[in-house]
């Protein structure tokens, strides 16, 4: 499934990283450490974190996550947002829990 492919349901609100849509997402990683995210996320994994600073879109990077959903509508800071678009990194908001997303995710086939 592409990252745009996802965003057609599932109640997530695209925030920045638009052009980044075509990239596939070939599984999901849950985690707030990130330390543990950088260690063990895998390659084109859809990230379900609560965190929001700037560090979260080195990480992706760094681990060539496919895309970032931010749980529980956390605040996501200015600079967060400017570097998801100038890394083309999509970045998501959610209402929902991280459980909660993981579960209906996986109703998607995301997986």
């Amino acid at each position: 499934m592409t990252v745009e492919g996802l965003c057609q349901n599932n109640d997530l609100t695209l925030i920045a990283g638009a052009n980044g849509l075509q990239r596939e997402i070939e599984g999901i990683y849950i985690g707030d450490m990130l330390s543990w995210v950088m260690g063990r996320a895998q390659e084109k994994q859809l990230w379900i974190t609560i965190q929001t600073n700037l560090n979260i879109l080195a990480v992706a990077l760094m681990a060539d996550i496919s895309c970032i959903v931010v749980v529980e509508d956390a605040d996501i800071p200015h600079e967060t947002i400017k570097k998801a678009n100038d890394e083309g990194i999509p970045l998501f908001q959610s209402s929902l829990t991280a459980y909660e997303l993981a579960i209906k995710l996986t109703g998607a086939d995301v997986l």
